[in-house]
């Protein structure tokens, strides 16, 4: 499967008014992607729903305790969420921690804004 992106250009056309959505640099629209893709995953979407629901930040072991899947397998998707920008950790000790990373959330929350054509521009 290609992955390459197909720029929106205006055409002209004898329809209503095509809004286009706001232009992305390469860099805001791999970011956007890698949001997405992280929480397109069930285990890291219910991850990062049990770290947002917490008001301090979440000990790893904490984490585990509540997943059928090994500490690794944990460790890999709280990765994924780390690098799309979702979470942050922290360490204590031998222990990690984990919170929401605010500016991913304020980001990811601005694109979904966008995707309803009632939104302010």
């Amino acid at each position: 499967m290609n992955n390459t992106t197909i720029p929106l250009q205006p055409i002209d056309t004898y329809c209503e008014t095509v809004i286009l959505p706001p232009r992305q640099t390469p860099e805001e629209h791999a970011s956007e992607l890698a949001r997405f893709k992280a929480l397109a995953d069930s285990t890291r979407l219910q991850i990062f729903r049990l770290i947002a629901a917490q008001r301090e930040p979440i000990c790893a072991c904490e984490i585990v305790d509540r997943f059928d899947v090994s500490q690794p397998t944990i460790a890999h998707h709280t990765k994924i969420l780390r690098e799309a920008g979702l979470i942050t950790v922290s360490r204590r000790g031998i222990w990690a921690y984990y919170e929401v990373d605010r500016n991913g959330i304020d980001q990811l929350q601005g694109t979904i804004a966008t995707l309803s054509p009632l939104s302010p521009r």
